[in-house]
């Protein structure tokens, strides 16, 4: 495995796997049982469950942070990144806990990591790999995606993918203000701005009947307006320096 700059020459990077995870106490504890495979630590960040998340996730082997009060996926995300920032990690791996996620696609996004080049990989959901997404989910994503990519020179094609990799350099740089989920491109427009290097990866994606419990409409909606903030503070700021970002 790649040396990382926090590493010895003889040691391996080391990799960590942060899980927001909220009342998915059905899905919590294959998903944490799985991911110990290709990791050295799992983290569940509870956000609130009211159901037995967090118990689960223990039982299963993950070291669990819990929120009294329910943050939304950005703040559960959040406390991932600070969590990671804290544990000195080298690779930060994030994934759903719902199930959306096959945790035994982990070792496909630090391959690129662990090249050293690369500092954010995304998996992506519609690339080479099947995925069950609904045609409406398709729809918003693919929005959410073009508004993401829309005169900028770095383009991906999974923006809301939160099944991602993280290099130390990620870690410390990026910042989560956005408690919804337009976290998920609030990271990616960072990433960008701040010059970090951004790859993707293919995955597979299973959407079932409890993968998610919010009205797809107003959850669109709410990452849509979210985008477009995001890329107006980005252009705004990069105006001066003659950038398109």
């Amino acid at each position: 495995m790649k040396q990382s700059p926090h590493s010895s020459p003889q040691s391996r990077p080391r990799v960590i796997a942060a899980i927001p995870a909220y009342n998915v106490e059905q899905f919590i504890g294959k998903i944490v049982a799985q991911a110990k495979k290709y990791v050295d630590e799992v983290i569940v960040v509870d956000d609130g469950s009211t159901d037995n998340t967090a118990q689960v996730a223990e039982m299963a082997g993950a070291q669990v942070v819990r929120h009294q009060i329910n943050q939304g996926a950005g703040g559960a995300t959040k406390s991932c990144f600070e969590i990671a920032r804290n544990k000195d990690t080298d690779i930060l791996v994030t994934l759903d806990g719902d199930g959306q996620h096959n945790p035994e696609e982990i070792p496909q996004l630090l391959v690129p990591m662990l090249s050293g080049k690369v500092d954010l990989v995304i998996g992506s959901r519609f690339l080479d790999k099947h995925s069950n997404i609904p045609r409406y989910r398709r729809f918003g994503i693919g929005v959410i995606t073009l508004l993401y990519n829309f005169a900028a020179k770095i383009k991906v094609s999974d923006a809301q993918s939160c099944f991602r990799a993280y290099s130390r350099k990620a870690i410390d740089t990026l910042n989560i203000t956005e408690m919804g989920f337009g976290f998920s491109v609030q990271l990616l427009i960072q990433a960008r701005r701040r010059g970090l290097v951004i790859t993707e990866v293919p995955i597979s994606c299973v959407y079932h009947a409890n993968s998610h419990n919010l009205n797809p409409i107003i959850h669109g909606l709410g990452v849509a307006l979210a985008v477009v903030k995001f890329r107006l503070q980005s252009q705004l700021s990069s105006l001066s320096k003659g950038e398109s970002r």
